[in-house]
């Protein structure tokens, strides 16, 4: 007779508790955490061993198996291994889990995916900085849909993407992995990746990261406490968080590293519990961040040992400990001493089996190896329509479009280097820190690109300088790793070498266009100049690369910056003598295809930044939805940016005119703000202009930003073309935290203001809500509505 947990005619909330009622308590804990291994196709499984997660590479992983296991961590990413092999591997060790132990219930195995599948082969996309530049959620969800297709294709079932960090500070160096500095923005952006990823079904699991507010970190320092009150923390950065879970349905949530007002986010029971749970709905899995348990004991100090910290985890409620058994496996220690209930462990593991009985994983634990499908026709395509969207023109003196037979000297270190258009979690990026490497032929740099698009025999090239002279996996220090932190000197590992230099003076100087690629490699833990653990404290262009700059700006051709990097940089005072200046991010491997293009006129840039680039380090943290008071009195000198929030040009220019307010009163219960205004194409070029409709709250409670992104959209128009674009906002999403730490909506005056960036605005007018202060629902309205109608040619 067959145990009703294998049934799958029941319900799955029957098998669950028939499973849960069957189980040891080492069974029990064996399903809260991972275990990361080096698996084979042959079964000569090995631990994973390195300095970040510890790990015992001689222990027998099959004896640490027979309870079962949780999660399989990583089985592709952290490895050149290739697919097939993989997916016979990760077989191998299912078939031991699902026939070889006492309750045979397989492992769910998750991956890394932020800007694709982290696997040997998997579609190498762009960096989320450019998603966001796109300002394009649906196709940023068609990225989703594809990196999904890949991750279920290899056998994983959860991906650890998206981002939901909004961006503060760009000194910091995971800047690269957020959408946006925009709470909205980011929320739109995360949202359409979840489905994407997820799919309708839910049978892949995305996971929100990193709850909650880590980007506004002390100083942009990783893993830094996070100084936040409740307001601005729910308003800035829950905000992203809730859209995913109530309107995505998002599989499951990662906590940060780092504490808020002295409590660590792996042990807020009002974070993990109170608002995610109980407040928001929310039913899936929340899974630690690595070694996230850990650091509760050796680095915040709020638990004494392992079982503690296990303790303190699981209670605030924490499912599952990643990326190994570090702390889960004490939690029996912490049981007999009173530190948790067994409920509590009973109510993580039946969370656990529910999404395993919900994916599927009973009925179908094994991969079909002949169904892998990574770097499809279809994914590729989509790459370089990503990338293309995402070029964000700063500067444009007439020079771009490049003239079909202009004479291009290709300057700089990322001009030819495919590493500099990948993110840190790209699979190759990611190989760096452990020593190794994959092929990376594929990916098309600039001057692959160009070379392509705008002819052989019309380009040269000259690297000019490196920004590190070789890619290791570095020498970090992690806290505790010396007895005094502050006493630490570390020299910067950015190549000196000039002997390149007067090649490029040369190659400029012989050309009618200087294209100078400049910007960053990304990797973690110090292998780059950007990226996880790789924080700055100055926003000048890494290495050499200034002096560069400054060298072929004095030849006195006309110079084209592109700035591939995963944050925004200052040009040293050179923004007034550069021809233009393009931000491609990291633009993935088809990153050079797509700028060559851009560059060209083939394709029409309409990125639009989502950062402010500050006008120097001295004035980060700066964002564009800032308090009035945040300039200083009088107003400092380094305040602003000169490239705001949601600028980008265009090769042709937009009229926007005839504003209309659909009713100048609106109801604050049901109602919404209804606007219109027609945008049209003045010049004698195609192209794709982004309005943007910002809100200022007039008079509130508590003090309110100066102005805040509330709608947009992407209007492709023909030369003289026009269209008319509505915008509706619902009332709730003018509303804000509340003096009594509640959201809430008040009446009163709103300025609404149409722009073409954040500080570009080109139409005005006011709306004002009636009604009594209200308490918004727990499923309050969160996205405002667009529509564009062509008009008739005059």
């Amino acid at each position: 007779m067959t145990d009703s947990y294998k049934n799958a005619a029941l319900p799955i909330e029957a098998r669950v508790e028939d499973l849960l009622a069957r189980m040891t308590l080492e069974e029990k804990i064996a399903q809260l955490h991972a275990l990361w291994m080096v698996l084979d196709e042959h079964g000569a499984h090995k631990m994973r061993s390195d300095r970040f997660v510890g790990g015992d590479p001689g222990s027998d992983p099959l004896a640490r198996l027979q309870n079962g296991l949780g999660q399989l961590t990583r089985p592709f990413g952290t490895r050149a291994i290739a697919p097939p092999a993989g997916v016979r591997a990760l077989n191998h060790l299912q078939k031991f889990l699902v026939e070889e132990t006492r309750l045979g219930i397989p492992a769910l195995a998750h991956e890394e995916c932020l800007s694709g599948t982290m696997a040997r082969g998997g579609t190498l996309f762009p960096s989320s900085l450019a998603f966001g530049a796109t300002w394009n959620p649906a196709l940023i969800g068609r990225v989703g849909h594809e990196i999904g297709a890949e991750l279920r294709s290899i056998g994983c079932h959860q991906g650890l993407a998206p981002v939901l960090d909004v961006a503060r500070d760009a000194r910091w160096g995971r800047t690269e992995e957020t959408f946006a500095e925009d709470p909205y923005l980011t929320g739109l952006m995360a949202l359409d990746y979840v489905r994407g990823l997820q799919g309708p079904k839910r049978d892949l699991l995305a996971t929100l990261k990193h709850y909650a507010g880590h980007s506004f970190s002390e100083g942009g320092r990783n893993h830094a406490p996070v100084h936040l009150g409740w307001r601005e923390l729910n308003d800035d950065f829950l905000l992203p968080f809730e859209m995913a879970v109530k309107l995505g349905n998002a599989g499951s949530v990662m906590p940060a590293y780092h504490d808020i007002d002295n409590e660590p986010l792996h042990a807020s029971h009002h974070l993990l519990t109170q608002v995610l749970r109980e407040q928001w709905g929310f039913d899936g899995i929340i899974v630690a961040d690595y070694i996230g348990i850990t650091l509760l004991h050796s680095h915040h100090g709020v638990a004494a040992d392992e079982a503690g910290a296990a303790a303190l985890a699981f209670r605030a409620g924490l499912d599952m400990e990643l990326p190994g058994d570090d702390c889960a496996r004490h939690l029996e220690t912490a049981l007999e001493r009173g530190e948790i209930d067994i409920e509590v462990i009973d109510a993580a593991v039946r969370r656990s089996l529910r999404e395993k009985f919900r994916l599927g994983l009973f009925e179908a634990p094994y991969v079909d190896e002949g169904k892998i499908a990574l770097r499809t026709p279809e994914a590729l395509s989509l790459a370089r329509e990503v990338a293309t969207q995402s070029i964000t023109v700063l500067d444009n003196n007439g020079v771009l479009p490049l003239a079909p037979e202009a004479q291009i000297a290709v300057i700089g270190p990322t001009a030819d280097d495919p590493m500099a258009l990948l993110g840190d979690y790209s699979f190759p990026v990611h190989l760096i820190n452990s020593d190794q490497s994959d092929d990376v032929a594929h990916v098309v740099t600039p001057l692959v690109g160009l070379r392509a698009a705008h002819g052989e025999q019309n380009v040269t090239y000259a690297r000019g300088c490196n920004i590190l002279d070789d890619r290791t996996s570095g020498n970090p220090v992690f806290p505790g790793d010396i007895g005094d932190n502050t006493s630490l000197i570390q020299a910067d590992r950015f190549s000196t070498r000039r002997d390149m230099f007067d090649a490029a003076i040369e190659a400029a100087r012989a050309a009618d266009v200087a294209v100078v690629c400049v910007g960053d490699l990304s990797g973690i833990f110090l292998t780059g100049s950007v990226g996880e653990g790789s924080d700055v404290d100055t926003l000048a262009l890494p290495g050499l690369q200034q002096e560069l700059l400054e060298a072929i700006v004095d030849t006195g051709t006309p110079v084209v910056v592109v700035l591939s990097s995963g944050r925004p940089y200052t040009m040293g005072g050179l923004e007034d003598k550069l021809a233009a200046q393009v931000m491609s991010y990291f633009g993935g491997e088809q990153g050079g295809a797509a700028l060559a293009d851009v560059l060209t006129g083939r394709a029409e840039p309409s990125g639009r930044l989502t950062l402010s680039v500050p006008r120097s380090a001295g004035a980060s943290p700066y964002f564009y939805n800032h308090k009035f008071k945040s300039s200083g009195t009088p107003i400092a000198r380094h305040f602003g940016s000169r490239y705001p929030f949601g600028h980008g040009l265009s090769y042709t220019a937009f009229a926007y005119e005839d504003l209309a307010l659909e009713a100048p009163q609106v109801d604050i219960e049901t109602g919404e703000v209804a606007l219109s205004f027609t945008i049209r194409n003045t010049g004698a070029r195609a192209g794709t202009a982004v309005p943007q409709l910002y809100v200022r709250d007039v008079l509130a409670s508590v003090v309110r930003p100066v102005k805040e992104l509330k709608g947009f959209a992407r209007v492709p128009l023909d030369p003289g073309a026009a269209a008319r674009v509505t915008l509706r906002v619902p009332s709730d999403m003018l509303g804000f935290t509340g003096p009594e730490g509640v959201r809430i909506v008040e009446p009163g005056d709103f300025e609404l203001m149409i722009g073409a960036s954040s500080a570009d605005i080109r139409l005005e007018t006011r709306v004002t809500l009636s009604g009594q202060t209200r308490k918004l629902p727990r499923d309050w309205r969160m996205i405002s509505q667009q529509q564009i109608t062509p008009l008739a040619s005059a």
